[in-house]
């Protein structure tokens, strides 16, 4: 098993050996429990589906709540399928922690949902630098200016950089440092940001294109 969710807690710093501050993120990962094992014979394909974060089983409806019997698991929020080698190596009901997929000194690839920003211009949403403030310019500084489009092709093409809806999509930084794991806590820590604001609900797995 290379993956496991986790939520966002917050950001923070340590300092290491020689009294450089390391900006983290520190998440909560794990732990998370095995609620169904597909195999190629009977469902297509080797996967494993596993839960996170418990819910009171009077919120979850009735067909919801049996799926989660038959693991003899809690009802959890959030639920995720991970694609295995091997499914016999797993059993329902199995917990998994942070400690059986990451260790500290590896790199770790995170997905989450950003921040959503609403309706945004084109300067918050795609970082133009924004038009002169000076000779002459009207309260035009923040527009997109000009857009190019003229009687030939008389029409604006898709994928013009514009204002419109920012933020709130998924987003995978690759190649984080895990600076350190608290095993019994379930708490792990890694350089730099990860997408989504505190409380965010992230995937965590082994980097697939670690240099080293």
């Amino acid at each position: 098993m290379n993956t496991i969710l986790g939520e966002k807690l917050g950001m923070t710093q340590i300092f290491d050996d020689e009294a450089r501050a390391i900006p983290v993120t520190i998440i909560k990962a794990g732990p998370v429990r095995v609620t169904q094992i597909k195999r190629a014979g009977t469902d297509g394909y080797s996967a494993v589906q596993i839960a996170f974060k418990e819910m009171p089983s009077k919120q979850v409806n009735r067909a919801t709540a049996g799926h989660f019997a038959k693991s003899n698991t809690p009802p959890a929020k959030h639920i995720v399928e991970v694609h295995v080698d091997n499914p016999d190596e797993f059993e329902l009901g199995q917990e998994i922690g942070i400690g059986d997929v990451l260790a500290e000194g590896q790199k770790a690839d995170i997905t989450g949902i950003t921040k959503g920003k609403g309706f945004a211009g084109v300067m918050e949403r795609h970082n133009f630098k924004g038009q002169g403030a000076s000779h002459g310019a009207h309260k035009v500084h923040r527009a997109p200016g000009a857009i190019g489009a003229c009687a030939t092709p008389a029409r604006v093409f898709r994928g013009k950089r514009l204002p419109g809806r920012a933020g709130g999509e998924k987003v995978t930084t690759m190649n984080l440092d895990v600076v350190k794991i608290d095993a019994e806590r379930n708490v792990v820590m890694v350089r730099g940001s990860v997408p989504g604001p505190k409380g965010a609900v992230l995937v965590m797995r082994e980097a697939v294109k670690s240099n080293g």
